[in-house]
């Protein structure tokens, strides 16, 4: 069906029934799996990562609560890469669109798990949330803001320690 609804399940392309299992499988879904973690380079990246600041937004790692509804959700070590958080991204970044909370130049710190299959997985290399970097190096060099600090120590730095954090996020 066009538009995917089907009458006899009701008026929406997901009832409840459908719905439950659509959550129960992406709340299931597994993360990629990292590759090349004992690489020399990748490690390199992964200290300047690190050492320019990029965690402050990018937290490497989390604990699940305990208290979930899914016991097998409950106190996992996760590794997102993320803080969840908006952060003021600066004017070459904003839209000027404020949506909920977000102000035009906010934007939530997504998570960098996988980023290094975005190419396998979406069938293109578009970085940011307009898809305007067209490669890592490219979305780090367009952070303002909070992410000035960070950003500057990455232009700053020499071609292989840019290069190695580069792999280390594909390495993620």
């Amino acid at each position: 069906m066009p538009n995917g609804v089907q009458q006899r399940l009701g008026p929406v392309e997901a009832p409840p029934p459908v719905m439950d299992l659509v959550t129960f499988y992406s709340q299931n879904l597994a993360v990629p799996a990292r590759r090349d973690i004992d690489d020399r380079k990748v490690l390199a990246g992964k200290k300047q990562f690190y050492e320019m600041g990029c965690i402050s937004c990018h937290t490497p790692k989390f604990v699940t609560l305990r208290g979930t509804p899914n016991k097998a959700q409950a106190f996992q070590l996760i590794w997102p890469y993320s803080d969840f958080l908006l952060h003021d991204m600066g004017p070459g970044l904003a839209d000027g669109q404020a949506v909920g909370d977000a102000t035009g130049s906010e934007w939530r710190t997504p998570p960098l798990w996988g980023i290094g299959l975005t190419g396998t997985v979406n069938g293109n290399m578009f970085f940011l949330h307009d898809g305007r970097a067209r490669t890592l190096a490219e979305a780090i060099l367009w952070h303002g803001g909070e992410g000035q600090k960070a950003r500057d120590r990455f232009a700053a730095a020499d071609a292989a320690n840019r290069d190695a954090l580069v792999k280390f996020l594909e390495s993620l």
